[in-house]
C-alpha cells in the first residue's frame, strides 16, 4: 500500500494536515507526530503530518529559516519509517523537487505568496503527487479556479484546496466563508488553515500579540459547518518557544480540545446532510 492510499480526497474520510510551522529537529517533530497520530485514529479522520523545511518568507534574515534540504529529508524519511504517515510541505522553487523533495514527500504544497507562479505550480504538478494549494492573501477565491486549470493542464487533478484568510487593513487577516463555498464548486476537496489565519502580520510571531489565538474557536467551528474536506492546523509541543510561528500554534492541550470540537461539529453537520 501507497503512503497517500492511507489519506481520502474523495469526501469520504475529514483530512487533517497537522504538525509543525517549521521543522525544527527530529525530536520535535516526532513528538508532535505521535500525539497528532493517536489524535487522528481517535477522531478516525485521514492524517498528513506538515512541516516546512524552509520557511523563504520571514521577515527578516535573522530569524530562522529551516534546515538544509537534506538533514530535512532525512527526518522526514525516518518519519514515514517510523510512524508510517503521510508528509506535506512547503516548495518554493522547481529546483527543489530534484533534490528531492518530489520524491520523499507524499503531498507538495504551494506557499500562498508563490500561488501565481506557473512555472512553479506546474512543476510541482508534474511530479504527479497530490497537491495542496493554499489561496493566496491577495487574491479573490474565483481566482484560485485559474490555478486549478494550470495544475490540471498537467494531467494532475490530485488537488486540494486551503483557504487561509485574505488581507484586510494593514495587519489583520479575514476569512470570509463564502469563500469555502466558491471554492468547493470547482469540484477539489477545500480545507481551513485555521492557525495563519490568525496571525498578525508585521508582528513578529515570537511576540504573544503575533496571534489572536482566542479568536480560533469561533472561526474553526463556524469553517467545520460548512461541510469542508477537513483542517490545516499547526500545532507545536512548547508554542512559546517555537522558532517560527510561536504566537499561533497550538499546545498540545490546545489543540486536543480544539480539532477534537472541529471534528465533532463537522460530523454532526455531514449527518444532517445525509
Amino acid at each position: 500500500m501507497k503512503i497517500t492510499d492511507k489519506i481520502s480526497l474523495n469526501g469520504t474520510r475529514q483530512l487533517l494536515i497537522a504538525g509543525n510551522c517549521v521543522l525544527e529537529n527530529k525530536a520535535i517533530a516526532f513528538k508532535t507526530i505521535e500525539f497528532l497520530k493517536e489524535l487522528a485514529e481517535s477522531l478516525q479522520v485521514d492524517f498528513i503530518f506538515k512541516a516546512s523545511y524552509k520557511k523563504d518568507n520571514r521577515s527578516s534574515d535573522r530569524y530562522f529559516s529551516g534546515l538544509p534540504i537534506q538533514e530535512a529529508l532525512k527526518i522526514f524519511a525516518d518519519a514515514k519509517k517510523e510512524f508510517d504517515v503521510p508528509i506535506i510541505t512547503d516548495v518554493h522553487y522547481p529546483m527543489e523537487l530534484a533534490e528531492g523533495v518530489g520524491e520523499v514527500v507524499d503531498v507538495l504544497q504551494v506557499p500562498a505568496y508563490l500561488v501565481m507562479q506557473t512555472e512553479l505550480v506546474q512543476s510541482i504538478a508534474r511530479v504527479g503527487k497530490p497537491i495542496n494549494v493554499k489561496k493566496a492573501q491577495f487574491l479573490h477565491p474565483e481566482e484560485m479556479e485559474k490555478v486549478c486549470k494550470k495544475i490540471e493542464s498537467t494531467g494532475n487533478q490530485s488537488i486540494i484546496l486551503t483557504e487561509r484568510g485574505t488581507c484586510f487593513g494593514y495587519r489583520d487577516l479575514v476569512v470570509d466563508l463564502r469563500s469555502l463555498q466558491i471554492m468547493k464548486s470547482f469540484g477539489y476537496p477545500v480545507i481551513f488553515d485555521a492557525g495563519h489565519s490568525i496571525r498578525k502580520y508585521g508582528i513578529p510571531s515570537s511576540d504573544p500579540t503575533g496571534g489572536t489565538k482566542q479568536f480560533l474557536q469561533t472561526m474553526m467551528s463556524a469553517c467545520a459547518a460548512t461541510d469542508i474536506a477537513g483542517l490545516f492546523i499547526e500545532v507545536h509541543p512548547d508554542p512559546k518557544n517555537a522558532l517560527c510561528d510561536a504566537a499561533s500554534q497550538l499546545s498540545f492541550d490546545e489543540a486536543k480540545r480544539l480539532i477534537t470540537r472541529y471534528y465533532k461539529i463537522s460530523r454532526f453537520v455531514k449527518e444532517l446532510k445525509n
